[in-house]
């Protein structure tokens, strides 16, 4: 890595606020953006931005990268294949919807029945969430999540199942809809970066500076611009 002079990054460019390619500029930003190129900096290289999507996450991480960001949920199945870091952050899965519904979707009940279309990426854990516990209601799978939240303001959708982190910065940006109980997520799960699998060396160096920038503002300065 510091020979190449780069630091490989793979990321899906479409899950703000921690990831996102803007298609005017061809930039990245996002929190763990900012993360990755305070990274970089620290170890005296550029970045090298590689796109994938969530279905292609883990074959492309796989194929010789660095490393891998972007609000990526901690699993067994990817810890088989791949290191990860310390968490960035502890959460779970909960609702959004249209703010007049709030009540109407805030359990696994009342959105699991039939006629209620619940809409997800293609792809990751929230696919896998609605899978397991909507098995009654409507899934609706779409393929681009920088406008999944469109549908449902639009009313071709009733509510999306997602990490509380997404929800938050959803309902600060459109004031139509509403994150449900965010703060008592309907499952326990965590985000973290993934490492090349066996590279303790790199492992121990990224979750010292990842302990660094925690506690120096780094970590808070990223943030700042995402949640209002």
């Amino acid at each position: 890595m510091k020979d190449a002079g780069t630091l490989t990054v793979c990321t899906t460019g479409d899950y703000r606020p921690f990831t996102y390619l803007d298609p005017e500029s061809g930039e990245y930003e996002g929190i763990d953006i900012t993360m990755v190129e305070d990274l970089a900096e620290r170890l005296g290289v550029e970045v090298e931005y590689v796109q994938t999507t969530w279905k292609d996450l883990m074959p492309d991480f796989l194929a010789n990268y660095d490393i891998g960001v972007g609000g990526i949920s901690v699993s067994l199945e990817r810890a088989e294949q791949a290191f990860y870091t310390e968490a960035t952050l502890d959460e779970g899965k909960t609702p959004i919807t249209l703010c007049e519904n709030v009540e109407k979707y805030d359990t696994i009940e009342e959105i699991n029945q039939p006629g209620v279309r619940s809409i997800t990426p293609i792809g990751g854990t929230n696919e896998k969430f609605a899978d397991e516990h909507y098995p009654d209601g409507e899934i609706i799978r779409f393929e681009d999540n920088n406008t999944i939240f469109d549908e449902i303001i639009a009313g071709r959708a009733d509510v999306m199942t997602t990490d509380a982190s997404e929800t938050m910065w959803v309902a600060n940006e459109e004031p139509e809809l509403c994150a449900v109980h965010p703060d008592e997520p309907f499952n326990f799960s965590q985000k973290a970066y993934l490492l090349p699998l066996g590279d303790e060396v790199f492992q121990e160096y990224v979750n010292q500076w990842l302990n660094m920038a925690e506690n120096d503002g780094t970590f808070d300065t990223a943030k700042e611009p995402w949640f209002g």
